[in-house]
């Protein structure tokens, strides 16, 4: 064969955007570990533990909390089609791109989906979603926290209890929430493929509602429940808890390495603590997860600062790195 590619051997390259980012070596590393089956004594008790990792990440004591296999948007795609019924009503607040993608997945689930919409660069007030509950009295609320389109964060202190009032779930990523899914890909500084996912009793209570178990896997005398079916087998809520409880029910085989990945990530931000991770976070210029570091930071304002004089944009060589360092120096770092 005279068509053999070349060993693979992708350019190193650092990554500034808002995801993915590069991976910190030590999560590399634990993906190297040899593979084990889903149902290895040693492996449940890997999921055990990122199962308890991510209730201390996320700062819940839900008893659900577990990996979607899959990007972020697996994650959001597991938690609105085992939510939501054809028929259903579902308010989307939109400041971006992303507001458009839950609305394409839940229209996909069959409902009736209700939008209000904001100049992109502005977020909503509460007062304005109350008015839309009020209005369409939808069963969920689904919004964006961070819309990457955009650069802007909708303020979410007050959506949990307001969707409370009005008898309606609140999926997003945040206070008094009923569902949240998120992504190793960006502040966990993982790679893109594993979606961490965690809900309430009141999500629970949803979608048992609609539990079915498929054929070849059901134990004598179960009894489907009365609601329409999930409409994604692979994103079953239901099936997935049967899957990571200790009854172990088979439902796909797990990705060994992206489960080892999770874990690492999880126990990387919860030694670091994560105040400290918040604080590093916040002294960027749009970097997240591994990436966000003292050096990348200083490295790509040099740069910036290059290509702004290339195309005619006065100001002194060095300024800006100089600013960053007094930042840095300010905070005694």
């Amino acid at each position: 064969m005279t068509d053999i590619i070349d060993e693979l051997n992708p350019s190193p390259r650092l990554l500034m955007g808002p995801g993915p980012v590069n991976a910190d070596p030590r999560v590399l590393r634990a993906m190297s570990m040899p593979l084990l089956g889903q149902f290895d004594a040693e492996f449940t008790g890997y999921m055990n533990d990122v199962m308890g990792l991510l209730r201390r990440l996320l700062q819940t004591q839900n008893e659900w909390a577990f990996l979607i296999d899959g990007t972020a948007r697996a994650g959001i795609e597991a938690a609105l089609v085992s939510l939501l019924e054809p028929g259903d009503h579902v308010l989307v607040p939109i400041f971006g791109r992303f507001g458009h993608l839950l609305c394409e997945i839940a229209r996909r689930c069959g409902t009736e989906v209700r939008v209000i919409e904001t100049e992109w660069g502005t977020v909503f007030d509460p007062q304005q979603i109350e008015t839309a509950l009020e209005q369409h009295r939808p069963s969920v609320v689904a919004v964006v926290h961070g819309d990457t389109s955009t650069t802007m964060a909708q303020p979410l202190d007050d959506l949990g209890a307001i969707c409370r009032c009005y008898d309606a779930l609140l999926y997003v990523d945040a206070w008094q929430l009923d569902i949240v899914s998120a992504g190793l890909q960006k502040c966990l500084s993982g790679p893109s493929g594993s979606a961490p996912l965690t809900f309430n009793e009141r999500v629970v209570k949803v979608v048992e509602r609609r539990k079915h178990i498929e054929q070849g896997l059901q134990l004598e005398g179960f009894v489907p429940a009365a609601g329409a079916p999930i409409q994604s087998n692979y994103f079953d809520l239901c099936m997935l808890m049967d899957y990571w409880s200790p009854q172990c029910l088979n439902h796909h085989t797990e990705a060994s390495s992206m489960l080892y990945a999770a874990r690492e990530c999880a126990q990387l931000a919860l030694q670091e603590g994560l105040d400290a991770c918040f604080a590093r976070l916040a002294r960027r210029i749009g970097a997240m997860g591994y990436t966000c570091r003292k050096p990348n930071g200083l490295h790509c304002l040099g740069a910036l600062e290059a290509a702004l004089r290339q195309h005619g944009f006065l100001l002194s060589s060095g300024a800006a790195v100089d600013a960053a360092m007094q930042i840095y120096r300010d905070a005694g770092l």
